[in-house]
């Protein structure tokens, strides 16, 4: 019986980590790309930010983006745009949280702008698919 009961543990401890396992992340046409995450931060409601405006913000800013991530430029790294212009945007793969988009689909980001010298960057904590 004991050896039923400590089979059935190992069963378990080893199966949790895929069962736990959540997909979603950007889908490019071209190279699709699988992401996954479960869990996530919670920010606080920003005004809504357009890349020509973020451009002009401190560093460290708290900014929410709403248009389109075109394509996938790096492991978590892709080209965000909206009617002012584009960006980069990064998406650690937890970000996700089981949303699946496409460049066709309108987002909305929510991140800490992250400014260096020649470049804006948004350090993404919230990805949310906009209908």
């Amino acid at each position: 019986m004991k050896k039923h009961a400590a089979l059935l543990a190992i069963v378990a401890l080893a199966t949790t980590p895929v069962m736990a396992a959540q997909s979603g992340g950007f889908v490019d046409p071209n190279a699709p790309a699988s992401q996954s995450a479960k869990g996530g931060f919670q920010p606080n409601p920003a005004s809504v930010t357009t890349v020509k405006q973020a451009e002009e913000m401190k560093d460290d800013s708290w900014i929410t983006l709403r248009g389109h991530i075109e394509k996938q430029i790096g492991d978590e790294d892709y080209q965000f745009r909206d009617s002012s212009g584009t960006m980069k945007v990064e998406i650690d793969h937890k970000r996700w949280n089981g949303v699946t988009v496409t460049p066709k689909d309108q987002v909305e980001l929510t991140g800490e702008l992250d400014k260096d010298f020649n470049a804006v960057e948004l350090d993404v904590k919230q990805v949310r698919k906009l209908p």
